[in-house]
């Protein structure tokens, strides 16, 4: 199983977790409610995960920016 993390906005790859290891428990996943984690965790068919992030750059810009939250897909 591999976490591929990936930035919600600009769909940029952060960064990825590879190994037999990896659980959703030790990721911390079970802290989150059942909503936030259909906003924030997709299962792809071939049993990988992919965890949807905001990276530095698109934090910045929505930080300086804060409008631009108010658009479907700012930052693309």
């Amino acid at each position: 199983m591999a976490v591929n993390y990936i930035c919600r906005h600009c769909r940029t790859e952060i960064g990825s977790i590879r190994g037999d290891q990896v659980s959703e428990f030790r990721l911390g996943f079970h802290f989150l409610t059942p909503e936030e984690r259909s906003d924030i965790i997709a299962y792809n068919p071939n049993g990988d995960v992919t965890v949807k992030v905001v990276c530095d750059y698109c934090r910045e810009a929505l930080d300086a920016n804060p409008e631009l939250l108010l658009i479907p897909s700012p930052l693309q």
